[in-house]
């Protein structure tokens, strides 16, 4: 997906998982949640951590940390979860990202965004869109289209949306009897 948004000074969330700084274009960020009870889904691969109740709609929830192969750890009081709209084949959904952090909106004129390297096998080059430099460190760019868009996860939000809208129709028919 092209993550050019039609502006020479791009918007980053900026956030923390461990050690490492991340950012994600704030155009994809729908909303920042407190920590919250998380529904578990039975057989749900280890980083998908359940659904959430978002406005009436299910909302599949990903624990960041672990989809990097980073080590889990309990969630502290700056532990939060990014409402993420992520486009995966021309279909856009929307997806909670467990964070340890939100720091800071960003911005960085395209040029001073470089070109993603080989981070090695923890993050894929379709993973990361690019890298900034800041006084004291690098900040990772997610593409969030790559990153939180597994068939897991599309085939998570569909089951649920299906099992919310049956349940809807059966509390139906049953006020109507």
């Amino acid at each position: 997906m092209n993550m050019n948004y039609n502006s020479s000074n791009q918007s980053y969330l900026t956030f923390q998982l461990a050690n490492e700084i991340f950012a994600i274009h704030a155009g994809r960020v729908i909303k920042i949640l407190e920590m919250q009870k998380i529904t578990e889904v039975p057989r749900a691969p280890s980083f998908m951590k359940g659904v959430i109740n978002l406005r009436g709609d299910v909302l599949p929830v990903i624990d960041a940390r672990e989809k990097f192969g980073m080590m889990a750890t309990a969630y502290g009081q700056r532990t939060c979860i990014l409402v993420l709209t992520v486009t995966s084949e021309n279909e856009t959904l929307q997806v909670g990202a467990i964070v340890d952090a939100v720091l800071d909106v960003v911005k960085y004129p395209d040029d001073q965004i470089k070109k993603a390297p080989a981070l090695g096998s923890r993050y894929s080059s379709e993973v990361v869109a690019g890298v900034m430099k800041t006084e004291d460190d690098f900040i990772i760019i997610l593409n969030v289209d790559h990153v939180f868009s597994t068939d897991e996860i599309i085939s998570l939000n569909e089951n649920m949306q299906s099992q919310t809208e049956n349940l809807s129709a059966s509390s139906q028919t049953k006020s109507k009897q």
